[in-house]
């Protein structure tokens, strides 16, 4: 007889918070510069929608402080992280002011104007077509303007509730 886990019927939030610890993801900043200002937060909830045309979906929480500058702005750059970036995923991902917040890193821009993280795994420079509020979130469709790849050879990955550094196999 094969014996199951225990299963959670109906879950609340902290059981989800909990079984999302066991989905590995890699870690982004998403920035925005713009009439509202410059923000920007470390995010993982980033994935690719279409190739024709390019889109991402990014799902930003509406209490982040950087949430309404970002929709205000009408464009983003998920700038994806490389090994070594922790501290500052760490310090995108806390409070502190914004300018705080960029004083780490070399930044330059796109298309767009958001921040490019220099030294980003890759980095794609997007314009917000469209948008769905969703529980805590908002989902935001983003069609890519532009994109830069970097030179690491490893990404930063949030895996039960920690960063890992995740490269080709040896």
């Amino acid at each position: 007889m094969t014996s199951h886990p225990a299963s959670v019927p109906h879950p609340d939030g902290s059981a989800y918070r909990a079984a999302m610890a066991r989905l590995g993801a890699s870690v982004h900043i998403v920035t925005s510069a713009g009439p509202a200002g410059r923000v920007g937060l470390t995010a993982s909830a980033v994935c690719s929608v279409t190739d024709d045309p390019p889109m991402l979906l990014v799902c930003l929480n509406r209490r982040s402080s950087a949430h309404d500058a970002t929709l205000a702005n009408g464009v983003l750059c998920v700038n994806t992280l490389a090994a070594g970036h922790e501290t500052l995923s760490r310090r995108f991902s806390g409070g502190g002011d914004m300018d705080g917040r960029f004083a780490q890193g070399a930044w330059s821009r796109l298309e767009t104007g958001s921040p490019v993280l220099d030294g980003a795994m890759v980095a794609f420079d997007c314009r917000i077509v469209d948008t769905m509020r969703q529980g805590t979130h908002t989902v935001m469709f983003c069609e890519v303007q532009g994109l830069r790849t970097g030179e690491a050879l490893a990404g930063l990955f949030y895996f039960s509730r920690t960063y890992h550094a995740l490269g080709p196999a040896s």
